[in-house]
């Protein structure tokens, strides 16, 4: 029987099969052996070992699509990309790291503006002009619940997870979306204006009207990923249509002479707050090969 490991406990794991029962199970000895980690969102063949269906045993796991190791989850179909409009002030060069692990991983990113209800429309519409012709964007409030329905929409038939800087409200989302995850929000600190890390443990949930739910804010962080400085420009889609007009086939879209993005930077094309967090974290991949 197949079905999808929910939740795990001390070695103990809930897997939600087809028909929407779930049933308590083990690993078998195989896993231990081959130091193979059972993670939620894997999808699993169970063995039933009780009469009432409640108990079993999993015997295999099918191919993941994608694995992580902080928080253990995998099989991701969807990162929600979340950042705080105001408190604290957006960082485009972090939000950057989050699309281009998402890329790397083949998981489809949604940019998801939290906090809209303390700036105005004028400054959302700022935002969204950075990504929203790259990416699916949503604004929301999750203290007044504005917006969540879209956000809802854009999951259905999906297996999402929030992902993004600790205080931009990921916590308070998770609750908004799937009131029963009941997770433990943090305050956003006055001095450092960053968030404190409240996760605890980690489950998928289903949500009504479809798709599914991780329930970890656990993505706060993401480092770029180790790769040559001069290929990060191909993780930045809207550099495509650019990429081979330059004068020089290895342009690294700095301040070579005759560059189509630094045209398309200064014709509008390209926003200009996209293209300074590509360079910060070009200077970021020169600085780590040096050391």
């Amino acid at each position: 029987m197949k079905g999808l490991i929910i939740k795990g406990i001390g070695g103990f794991y809930y897997v939600m099969t087809q028909e929407g029962e779930v049933v308590e199970a083990k690993g078998r000895g195989i896993f231990k052996k081959d130091k193979i980690t059972l993670l939620v969102g894997d999808e699993v063949e169970i063995q039933m070992t009780d009469r009432d269906g409640a108990k079993g045993v999993i015997n295999s796991i099918f191919p993941r699509k994608n694995q992580f190791a902080r928080p253990p989850i995998s099989n991701v179909d969807m990162f929600i990309v979340v950042f705080a409009a105001k408190n604290p002030r957006p960082n485009y060069s972090v939000i950057d790291k989050f699309l281009i692990n998402s890329q790397l991983n083949g998981i489809e990113p949604v940019i998801c503006i939290n906090k809209k209800d303390l700036v105005s429309e004028r400054d959302i519409d700022a935002i969204r002009d950075i990504y929203g012709k790259i990416y699916r964007t949503v604004a929301v409030s999750a203290r007044t619940g504005e917006g969540t329905d879209d956000l809802r929409a854009m999951i259905k038939g999906r297996r999402a997870a929030l992902a993004g800087p600790s205080g931009a409200g990921k916590s308070s989302i998770i609750n908004l979306l799937h009131p029963k995850a009941d997770m433990e929000t943090g305050e956003v600190s006055r001095k450092t204006m960053r968030g404190r890390h409240t996760t605890r443990h980690v489950e998928i949930f289903p949500l009504a009207g479809g798709g599914m739910l991780f329930d970890t804010p656990g993505f706060t962080s993401f480092d770029l990923p180790d790769i040559d400085e001069d290929r990060l420009k191909y993780y930045y889609p809207e550099f495509a249509e650019f990429n081979d007009l330059c004068r020089y086939d290895d342009c690294r879209h700095l301040k070579e002479p005759d560059c189509a993005v630094l045209a398309a930077v200064a014709g509008g094309r390209i926003n200009n707050r996209r293209y300074e967090a590509y360079v910060s974290n070009y200077e970021e991949l020169k600085r780590r090969k040096r050391y």
